[in-house]
């Protein structure tokens, strides 16, 4: 084995018996992981949806998250779409047709990121459009249709109801708050924009940012804002990842690594979400989709192997462990024979 090879498989020892805790995969997650392989041609779309500003200061920070979120599509070289900068359109009836355009079956993923204000009545929450606002409910019709990965972002206040709505099997949804009733404006979205194209936001420091660690620093940076002003926290974001509608807040992780269970050891959000990147680094971008998707089934055995870690003597965890860390170094020692990605 070459040396580099070597250096990556002890950081993958470290990185699975010392860092990120998540849940056991489950046969869903394994087939998507699978899906993903086959999207070598295939680029994500990402739809932005700017609602109705309401005052001017609140036009200019939305308008600001729709460029950031811009800029990491074309960096991300994905297919982007902007809806609702345009005076007197129909925002829900172009949404809608837009969301009928794409495919419904393929492995790149749907981005929609919703960057605006929301309320909630007691019973529905909605989506403040120029024009007819959305409920939750109308998005998860919408939604139907769609096997392929599904990545919701709604940063508007009320927007909690929109996670138990459109909560399910190949999707992440993210909210700016835990409640309906946390109904005052909120920052998150604005954190989330930034974080998603900072480097300062890749916690674990392997050159590019994913889902989690965007939600974190941009979850941090809420507390940051509501402490040093000495005002008590009217926004808690959530994200769900494992299709249980009940959603994980930032504060259960210490870095990337889940320091808390949930009720009934059930498992944590926070696994898919580390898998999405929509900036990929040099080396991740350049590795062949169905290595990629290797790896990731083998790092889905290793955590499920370790959950099940006190079913095994110590002598059988270690053998059974070893063996798929070696497949591991394989793949990359397969990736720098082809001279796919740089040493």
């Amino acid at each position: 084995m070459r040396p580099i090879s070597v250096l990556k498989t002890v950081f993958l020892v470290y990185l699975i018996l010392f860092s990120p805790v998540f849940g056991q995969p489950n046969q869903t997650e394994q087939s998507i992981l699978r899906s993903r392989a086959s999207a070598e041609d295939e680029k994500p779309t990402v739809i932005i949806v700017a609602g109705a500003a309401g005052i001017e200061k609140y036009e200019a920070v939305f308008t600001k998250c729709v460029q950031n979120w811009q800029q990491a599509a074309l960096q991300a070289n994905a297919k982007s779409i902007v809806i609702g900068l345009d005076e007197g359109s129909d925002d829900q009836k172009i949404l809608r047709q837009t969301l009928k355009n794409e495919p419904n079956k393929t492995g790149a993923a749907l981005w929609l990121v919703m960057i605006g204000h929301g309320t909630f009545d007691g019973r529905t929450a909605k989506f403040n459009l120029r024009g007819p606002d959305f409920s939750s409910e109308d998005l998860a019709e919408w939604l139907k249709p769609f096997k392929r990965p599904v990545i919701i972002i709604n940063t508007t206040s009320s927007s909690a109801p929109f996670l138990s709505n459109l909560s399910g099997n190949n999707r992440i949804v993210i909210t700016a708050t835990k409640s309906g009733y946390e109904l005052n404006y909120t920052r998150f979205g604005q954190y989330l924009a930034d974080s998603i194209i900072e480097s300062q936001a890749d916690l674990d420091k392997d050159g590019q940012t994913s889902l989690l660690e965007a939600f974190l620093s941009a979850s941090n940076r809420v507390a940051q804002f509501y402490s040093s002003q000495g005002r008590l926290a009217t926004e808690h974001a959530l994200l769900d990842d494992n299709g249980d509608g009940l959603g994980t807040p930032a504060d259960w992780f210490r870095g990337i690594r889940p320091v808390k269970k949930a009720a009934e050891n059930t498992s944590l959000d926070g696994y898919r979400a580390h898998q999405f990147c929509l900036v990929r680094s040099e080396n991740e971008n350049k590795m062949p989709p169905q290595l990629r998707a290797k790896r990731d089934l083998l790092e889905l055995e290793v955590l499920k192997l370790r959950d099940s870690k006190e079913s095994f003597s110590e002598e059988e965890y270690l053998k059974k462990l070893e063996k798929m860390l070696c497949e591991m170094a394989q793949i990359y020692e397969q990736i720098e024979n082809s001279g796919k990605i740089s040493q």
